[in-house]
């Protein structure tokens, strides 16, 4: 064993024992999912893959790694009919809303990457081929798949310089990228950063999320109690908002941003206690379970107690703030408002990420510092000609940077990585 794989390993069980405190010592229900739902998976998954059928493995870290990865893995359910699909998940917040897909034939937690844990699953699933979604690059089951001869590939991969790969001591982990099949990446910087280095095996798609969110557009989900709710034309929906996001819109609701209008919250995490934090912060507000029990009046401000619907939510509003801006927690997805062509108000800290530098240049998103910006923000797009124009640059940002998928599929069917059974 060399000394880079004695310290991932010893981290690895260092997280599992703080994940063990966590939910013992803490009480954290997040950590308490994340155990349960990794206690002896073995039974199950052998019943689920104890024939000879040719298995896909599609690997999420999350529940937005899925959402981007989501496309291509419904594409090759069309394509390939009689494949079986196997979807693991790293996190609960994945696992939890994800966990009966319809689009896979098994869904789990991937068990910790441990060298006992990956040969076992891999002897158990036999995957014909692997896809790892953005990032989550587990060390044992990847060299596993290499030494199996099993076919890897990466979407919706971005890299940067800072990252453990591109480090003088992070030549483990980049003999993992060196060693993967394909690499499918967002941006022509990563394909730059990864020559850089000797890898050569990648191509620049695109992100897989803008044919995900496009398809959100062309078959949009109604939310009939979100309808029922909002009465006025004049509605900011709010999503994935953290704490210091939730007291900005509070200061500019309370300061006047609430004339004529309504607001819908949706924050990013929805533990009892945060939802009181909120509840604290918009006193009149209504919870969206109680809205929707019939067990509240009309109310001008609500807030989304569930997890799920907000790529659905966005469509109902006039305008959309995407949270994370605010702390080191970055900017959440604002392609979801963007598909509806939905003008975009976000925080100061966007950098790094992609879509939002793109729209915040092109004008389609607009930075704000404060209560008062956002205030300022919310008064300028009233104008219907500013509006129009904002709103038509966000949706045509989705529309023009579609196609990932298909490129993708295209690579995997020239590979006959799959066969129609």
């Amino acid at each position: 064993m060399s000394l880079s794989t004695f310290f991932y390993n010893t981290g690895i069980g260092i997280y599992r024992a703080a994940a063990g405190f966590a939910a013992g010592v803490g009480g954290n229900k997040k950590a308490q999912l994340w155990l349960n739902g990794r206690k002896d998976p073995w039974p199950a998954l052998e019943a689920a893959f104890k024939g000879n059928e040719r298995v896909l493995w599609v690997h999420a870290a999350s529940l937005g790694e899925f959402e981007q990865g989501r496309p291509v893995l419904e594409a090759i359910r069309k394509e390939y009919p009689g494949l079986r699909i196997l979807l693991t998940f790293f996190s609960p917040s994945g696992y939890e809303v994800r966990k009966d897909y319809p689009g896979a034939d098994y869904v789990c937690y991937l068990p910790l990457d441990t060298p006992r844990n990956a040969r076992r699953f891999l002897d158990i699933v036999k995957p014909s081929l692997a896809i790892f979604i953005k990032y989550e690059f587990w060390y044992h089951y990847l060299s596993g798949m290499y030494t199996r001869k099993i076919p890897v590939i990466l979407i919706s991969g971005i890299f940067r310089h800072n990252q453990v790969f591109f480090k003088r001591y992070g030549g483990m982990f980049r003999k993992l990228l060196e060693r993967m099949d394909h690499l499918f990446v967002q941006n022509d910087a990563s394909l730059h950063l990864l020559h850089i280095h000797g890898i050569n095996q990648v191509t620049v798609v695109g992100d897989t999320r803008f044919d995900r969110v496009w398809q959100l557009r062309q078959h949009p989900v109604s939310l009939p109690d979100i309808e029922r709710f909002i009465t006025v034309e004049n509605t900011v929906v709010a999503g994935s908002t953290w704490e210091a996001d939730e007291k900005v819109l509070a200061e500019w609701w309370y300061g006047g941003g609430r004339e004529g209008r309504q607001l819908v919250v949706a924050p990013h995490e929805i533990h009892d206690a945060h939802i009181e934090n909120i509840k604290a912060l918009f006193p009149d507000a209504v919870k969206y379970s109680e809205f929707a029990a019939s067990e509240a009046g009309p109310a001008a401000v609500m807030i989304i107690d569930n997890v799920g619907m907000l790529s659905a939510l966005y469509r109902y509003g006039r305008i959309a703030y995407v949270g994370g801006g605010f702390g080191k927690e970055g900017i959440h997805n604002l392609l979801e408002p963007a598909t509806y062509s939905r003008p975009v108000i976000i925080g100061p800290v966007f950098h790094q990420f992609l879509e939002a530098e793109t729209l915040v240049q092109t004008r389609g998103a607009i930075v704000i510092n404060n209560a008062a910006e956002l205030g300022r923000a919310v008064e300028a797009l009233k104008d219907p000609y500013y509006y129009e124009q904002t709103a038509e640059i966000t949706g045509r940002f989705v529309q023009e940077n579609q196609g990932a998928t298909d490129k993708i599929m295209h690579y995997i069917q020239e590979k006959r990585f799959l066969t129609k059974v």
